[in-house]
């Protein structure tokens, strides 16, 4: 292993010899810089856990790096109370939530950015800044001009607020603890001081100023705590193949070592009274070297959770020695790092020790040489003057261009870290979808988010304008919602669209659609809203990117024939499934409904809303339409009723309303349209009604038909005929 000597200019004396005396004295004594003896460096567990206790180190990051950092400042917990619809006929119910404002210090020195968050292990704030909770959010670089917090003053007063100048933390504003128990949870944050990999010298420049670094091995980043600049440099050291030279101005530190002048042969071996060996060679014991050797670091490669490597050797005894460095690094660095410790500390056993006329008195420790004759570069360890004869004590450096070693992380469970996007809305009046009669309208929300992360969002409610305004709860989780990219041609609701298709883009690539069958669709299968129309689709075949193309249709599902042609290039799809629509609890009657949406990644509520909402309610229009002429032309058509989707052979469907009414229109096309109402399925025109019309110059007739129901009317079914 690389000696790394941590010196301090001794007395400068005049000339080379006074230079190697201060040297020589220089390497043994700790310089200030580096602080007291005993310094230790930065431990893993100095980052896992959040403190809020007074004195706590706040480290110092390098890179990137995940840490939980030190709570500084906090409000007292906010609780806010609201009453919740809890179901038609059931007791509005009171919600409790609470949320707080805090504050993290999160480095002692300034940092570029915050890249995710974690809230008790799991992903609050996603890699592209999008949170997963509601929150406000802040964050504060740590440069010396920094302002203070606005929420901070507003709290503490402008007098007593600091402005935590030199320290770089991040603020959450309301940050609602609902999804954690109501509590604080334990956060972590990926602090980002430099963008990409941060070299060792550039650490410990910044570690100690004046000192001068050349260490190029790259760390993914490093959190510097412990309780000297010394420590942190010793940790390194242990890892870093580092020396450290005293040039007689300053400490230099590098990784590798310097070169030092060749020495001649004839030189070696000189002595007092004669001649010393030309190289005392010596080679310790392979037994007081660690069989293995393991390494623990945060894994850049699993979130920066903690992970390890080991290398080992062979040997008949198991030692092994374990080290931690709070440093981020992929698995191949972590072996890497400890493959070439181990080959150092494997070449190191072999020392030789060589005198040389004091002419050679410069040499100073952390260099590096090679000795005639013999193989390899030898690490100058120690040297002393002793009768103007310089004693060396040399350690045999491992060969460089060591074969790069694979390593694997291990298998990591990891949190996708989906966006979660705007709340996308739709307000849904539907048909009754069950057996027998509703009661109330069919009004349904669903909604979805830009991206596949979205999970729901608050609703709220008015039915008078806005005048008053009621939470209704929360959305279902996300629907299945879309566009649609073609034109859906018009078809016929009586037998299976075999000609005609849709293309369908889908809000995000988390969302599908997939293909049924003939029995699955007549047991309901497949029912999506698309504009105005109810339809049920056999094939939904890809076509990448989120889109499908829709065909084998069912149209006009549940007598929403009207939507058969008026679809357009852009309109609104919604799948049909149960737990993917909230129900809103909505009076009869009313003219208008709105609602708004919001969620995590809404700036302001979504908006959506109907008018005269309870399709449920109104009954079906009619439907088989026909003129039969004779002295007098009659009108006829099929009644439909809303509770009656069963095909019974031989048996009239149930009227479902109380009693059976029509309104009609008859609109010739020159003269005014007059209406009525009647009791039967027929209409009778009367010749001499036909021979006024035809008289007043008309030459044809429009007839609209609506049933009268309880709530209101149908849709109206129409027939148009010539006079002649």
């Amino acid at each position: 292993m690389a000696t790394l000597v941590l010196t301090a200019v001794g007395g400068l004396l005049a000339g080379r010899v006074g230079g190697a005396i201060g040297a020589a004295i220089g390497q043994r004594i700790d310089g200030k810089l580096f602080g007291p003896k005993g310094g230790s460096g930065p431990r893993l567990g100095d980052l896992t856990f959040q403190s809020s206790t007074y004195g706590a180190q706040i480290p110092k990051i390098f890179g990137r790096m995940r840490v939980a950092g030190s709570v500084i400042w906090a409000t007292d917990l906010q609780e806010e109370r609201r009453k919740v619809s809890s179901g038609k006929g059931r007791p509005k119910q009171t919600v409790y939530s609470y949320s707080a404002s805090f504050a993290v210090a999160l480095s002692a020195r300034p940092a570029g950015r915050i890249g995710r968050i974690w809230a008790d292990g799991k992903l609050l704030r996603g890699d592209a800044g999008d949170f997963k909770s509601q929150t406000g959010f802040r964050f504060y670089t740590g440069s010396e001009s920094q302002s203070a917090d606005p929420l901070i003053v507003a709290t503490e007063g402008a007098g007593g607020c600091p402005a935590y100048r030199g320290i770089a933390y991040a603020l959450f504003e309301d940050f609602q603890l609902a999804d954690y128990g109501n509590r604080i949870p334990s956060l972590s944050f990926e602090v980002i001081a430099d963008e990409g990999p941060v070299e060792t010298g550039d650490i410990l420049e910044a570690l100690a100023p004046g000192l001068v670094a050349a260490a190029p091995t790259p760390l993914g980043g490093l959190a510097a705590t412990g309780d000297s600049a010394r420590g942190v440099i010793g940790t390194l050291s242990d890892l870093v193949s580092l020396s450290a030279v005293d040039n007689g101005s300053q400490l230099m530190i590098r990784e590798g070592t310097l070169v030092a002048p060749a020495l001649a042969s004839d030189e070696l071996g000189a002595g007092v009274g004669g001649s010393a060996p030309r190289i005392a060679f010596e080679r310790g014991s392979s037994a007081s070297l660690p069989q293995r050797m393991t390494l623990a670091y945060y894994d850049l490669n699993r979130d920066y959770l903690q992970g390890s490597q080991s290398v080992s050797r062979p040997a008949s005894a198991v030692r092994e020695v374990r080290s931690e460095l709070a440093a981020s690094l992929t698995p191949e660095q972590a072996k890497g790092l400890l493959s070439a410790r181990l080959s150092r500390d494997l070449a190191g056993r072999e020392t030789a020790k060589v005198t040389l006329p004091w002419r050679y008195a410069d040499l100073v420790p952390g260099q590096s040489l090679t000795l005639p004759g013999v193989a390899g570069r030898w690490l100058i360890s120690d040297v002393s003057l002793e009768a103007m004869v310089v004693h060396l004590t040399l350690k045999r450096l491992a060969s460089p261009g060591q074969l790069a070693l694979g390593a694997d992380s291990g298998r990591g469970v990891y949190e996708n870290d989906l966006l979660i996007g705007p709340t996308l809305l739709a307000l849904l009046d539907l048909p009754w979808l069950g057996a027998g009669l509703a009661s109330t309208p069919s009004i349904f929300a669903a909604a979805a988010g830009s991206g596949s992360g979205w999970r729901s969002a608050a609703l709220l409610q008015s039915s008078n304008g806005g005048v008053t305004v009621e939470e209704v709860g929360a959305t279902a989780p996300s629907a299945v919602l879309g566009n649609a990219t073609s034109l859906l041609a018009a078809g016929t609701s009586t037998i299976v669209d075999w000609v005609n298709s849709v293309d369908i883009a889908l809000v995000h690539a988390g969302l599908v659609l997939t293909s049924s069958n003939l029995p699955g669709l007549l047991a309901g299968q497949n029912l999506a809203l698309v504009g105005d129309e109810l339809i049920q689709f056999k094939q939904a075949e890809s076509l990448g990117n989120a889109s499908y193309r829709l065909s084998g249709l069912l149209r006009g599902r549940r007598g929403t024939e009207a939507g058969i042609t008026t679809h357009a290039i852009g309109e609104r799809f919604v799948l049909i499934e149960n737990d993917a629509l909230a129900p809103l609890t909505v009076p009869a009657g009313i003219s208008a409904l709105q609602i708004w949406a919001s969620g995590v990644g809404d700036t302001v509520p979504v908006e959506a809303s109907l008018a005269a909402p309870g399709l449920a309610l109104r009954p079906l229009s009619p439907v088989q339409l026909r003129l039969e002429r004779g002295a007098d032309w009659q009108i006829s058509w099929t009644r439909r009723s809303r509770d009656g989707w069963r095909w019974d052979d031989f048996v009239d469907v149930p009227l479902g309303e109380e009693s059976e009414r029509y309104r009609l229109e008859v609109t010739p096309d020159v003269g005014a349209t007059r209406s009525f109402e009647t009791v039967e399925p027929v209409w009778t025109y009367s010749a001499t009604e036909r021979a006024t019309d035809s008289g007043g110059g008309a030459t044809s007739l429009s007839l609209r038909v609506q049933q009268i129901g309880i709530y209101g009317h149908s849709l109206a079914s129409s027939i148009n005929f010539s006079l002649s």
